[in-house]
């Protein structure tokens, strides 16, 4: 049986790094929607270019698939803050306020972790990118450390997210995994 989490949006309190993280992920999520409305509308660019007009696209496939990923990625901080990832809350809905406090910190620790690797390679990554001047294989020629900026910004952005997420449980100003 499917039920609903009593989970809220991260608290942020009067604590200033919770509430400058906050903002950041709310900036993040409304470039991240940005980029879709930007997505859809070169869509149905390119749709007409193609069979109304009869013409040929050459950056708008391209530019989608990029636009597309790029908001995935920078709008990971902001569903973070949202508690709108995926997760599993049987076992911190069963279990005792101090053993959910601690599942909460490993699972956050093990996550800023994780989110720090990614974040170490993805910066890697578009530095290569941008070091050797790579372009993409197109038409286009799209300089690719413009796109894969976003890899570097979005897991920085949720690792700041989720350290604001550990700091607010630690200093009490919200419940482990959001649970009353």
């Amino acid at each position: 049986m499917a039920g609903h989490s009593s989970a809220v949006v991260a608290r942020t309190g009067d604590n200033p790094f919770l509430r400058a993280v906050a903002v950041l992920s709310n900036l993040a999520g409304w470039c991240s929607a940005g980029m879709i409305v930007a997505a859809v509308a070169i869509t149905c660019q390119m749709i007409i270019v193609r069979f109304v007009l009869n013409g040929s696209t050459v950056w708008q496939t391209e530019a989608v698939i990029y636009l597309v990923i790029a908001a995935t990625l920078v709008g990971l901080p902001y569903v973070q803050r949202l508690r709108g990832h995926v997760n599993v809350d049987l076992i911190p809905l069963s279990l005792a306020p101090r053993p959910r406090f601690l599942l909460a910190m490993l699972t956050s620790l093990l996550s800023i972790v994780i989110v720090s690797i990614m974040l170490w390679y993805g910066f890697e990554y578009w530095h290569f990118a941008w070091d050797r001047g790579w372009r993409s294989d197109t038409v286009w020629g799209v300089r690719l450390w413009i796109p894969y900026l976003s890899i570097p910004v979005g897991f920085g952005l949720l690792l700041l997210q989720l350290i604001a997420d550990l700091v607010a449980v630690v200093t009490g100003t919200d419940k482990p995994f959001g649970l009353e």
